[in-house]
């Protein structure tokens, strides 16, 4: 089975994630396989496009083991996360269980994110002494405010879907047995809304964020691959693999 799987019924694509075994974990592969997905323009009958997942998790993140990929200074990560959000159409991510750093930022660079009550959101980077890029701190800051940023980043532990709902950070939250029932609601208002308004939406919204990111910012990407680079982020990383706690030293 391809561990990204894309499929049509009517006006609706499915993207699935089907690497369960690795809780939906993005290597390489799955990287390009997304990006290709959201940058082709929709055939003329598509209205949205939902992110599922397979399994307990929605999306681990990036697999610490697979090499990510940096092109004219831009991750293989930013390319297909900003493909998601300008795909001409919307977007909606369907989660369960865990959405952690990649997996996080795959949802809430969707449109609307529908969640199972239990799901968990977060970016524990800082607990392997990473840093996210310019980039992915800007999305998370757009949707959480500084605040709430502030406290996924620094203190990197996941916060429920109900308090994501709460802050309006994603749209809906069901219990699980509600889920589905949920989702094909919303799939269902969305498809009969006017596709050429939608479009527009969509196209403003991003328009408008997208002015956000021109702000300097070297000195920090700078700051970021110092952190990147150093024994800390390899001993964090390192430490991940074994199932073991960090031992951070500063350089």
């Amino acid at each position: 089975m391809a561990k990204i799987e894309i499929g049509a019924k009517g006006a609706i694509r499915t993207v699935l994630l089907n690497r369960p075994e690795k809780r939906n974990a993005l290597d390489s592969e799955m990287l390009h396989r997304l990006t290709e997905a959201f940058q082709k323009e929709p055939v003329s009958d598509e209205r949205l496009t939902v992110i599922r997942a397979v399994g307990r998790a929605f999306c681990a993140g990036l697999d610490l083991r697979s090499r990510v990929e940096i092109k004219n200074g831009e991750s293989s990560i930013e390319r297909m996360l900003q493909a998601v959000e300008d795909y001409p159409l919307p977007v909606v991510a369907v989660v369960q269980g865990d959405a952690i750093a990649g997996g996080n930022e795959l949802a809430l660079h969707c449109d609307i994110v529908v969640a199972d009550s239990t799901a968990r959101f977060g970016m524990p980077l800082a607990q392997i002494g990473l840093a996210p890029t310019w980039f992915l701190t800007k999305k998370l800051i757009e949707v959480l405010g500084p605040v709430t940023t502030r406290k996924m980043l620094m203190l990197g532990d996941p916060i429920p879907a109900t308090r994501m709902y709460e802050l309006g950070a994603i749209a809906e939250i069901a219990r699980s047995e509600e889920l589905e029932t949920t989702t094909v609601a919303i799939i269902a208002r969305l498809e009969s809304n006017s596709p050429l308004a939608l479009r527009a939406m969509k196209a403003t919204i991003v328009r408008e964020m997208h002015f956000r990111g021109d702000i300097p910012h070297a000195d920090i990407d700078a700051l970021i691959m110092q952190a990147s680079d150093s024994g800390d982020a390899k001993e964090g990383i390192t430490a991940r693999l074994e199932k073991r706690p960090p031992i951070f030293s500063g350089k």
